[in-house]
């Protein structure tokens, strides 16, 4: 009698649906050579995108070939390892950045642009200027202005409250790089604030998250962060408070108060 094939190992078909670390299997009492190297090589990828510069003027050409001339400014972290180490100092403009932009003049936009390095420099380098170059024309669409998009260097999330606030914006989007996971190191995320002003909390924020190559697309992103913005300023509110009712459900990672990014 023949017996049956052997049916396929089910860790052996989870592991076609994630890039998650499972059933890696061991020699003695350890990893495989080949997971172990794996491993090792994420790990060094992730290290690298948190240390990565800021490629600050090849964003400025980017936006410039979208029409803007962007503004620059900084956060009170001097250095990276200021940065890293305090994050306080993140969330705070530096007194010549605050000096700038008063004496600019920024009149109140409906939609101000934030583009911060956060924990991923890399991921802002790789993603920030296309996902804008498919969510402009939608808040376009929508009648919703958008002031010069401002680059800030040395930025956590809630650095976007201080400069939104400064500016007088209705609504802020921040771009940010997020921390760096073992299988996405230049993840970009997508923090939205209705009124932004200081003391604000991520509970009163939206975030559109995981933007890279093997997660949420530019298309996905632009649809999701545009679709929150109009109903954020129509509604005046953003956070737990605004749920995404944009009927894009199989699109992920758009949650009130996401916390993978440098808050």
């Amino acid at each position: 009698m023949t017996s049956p094939a052997p049916a396929s190992h089910p860790l052996a078909n989870l592991r076609e649906l994630t890039p998650a670390r499972v059933g890696l299997g061991r020699s003695g009492a350890s990893l495989p050579t080949e997971a172990l190297l794996s491993f090792t090589l994420d790990h060094a990828r992730a290290r690298d995108a948190v240390h990565a510069a800021f490629d600050v003027a090849g964003i400025v050409v980017g936006l410039a070939g979208l029409g803007f001339a962007p503004i620059e400014v900084s956060s009170q972290a001097r250095s990276r390892r200021d940065y890293l180490r305090r994050p306080d100092l993140g969330r705070m403009l530096d007194p010549a950045s605050m000096r700038s932009l008063e004496a600019k003049g920024i009149g109140p936009c409906s939609c101000a642009i934030v583009i911060g390095d956060g924990l991923s420099p890399t991921a802002v380098n790789v993603h920030a200027v296309e996902l804008l170059r498919r969510l402009l024309p939608r808040l376009a669409a929508d009648g919703i202005d958008v002031g010069a998009p401002i680059i800030a260097s040395g930025a956590r999330v809630a650095l976007g409250d201080e400069i939104g606030a400064v500016i007088g914006a209705r609504m802020l989007v921040m771009l940010i790089g997020e921390r760096p996971g073992l299988s996405a190191p230049d993840s970009l995320g997508a923090y939205l604030t209705f009124a932004p002003r200081i003391g604000l909390t991520d509970a009163e924020r939206n975030c559109v998250s995981n933007i890279h190559g093997a997660g949420l697309s530019y298309a996905e992103a632009a649809f999701r962060v545009s679709w929150l913005v109009r109903e954020g300023l129509a509604r005046q509110i953003t956070g737990v408070a605004l749920k995404d009712e944009s009927g894009g459900g199989s699109f992920p990672n758009t949650l009130p108060g996401c916390d993978k990014s440098a808050t």
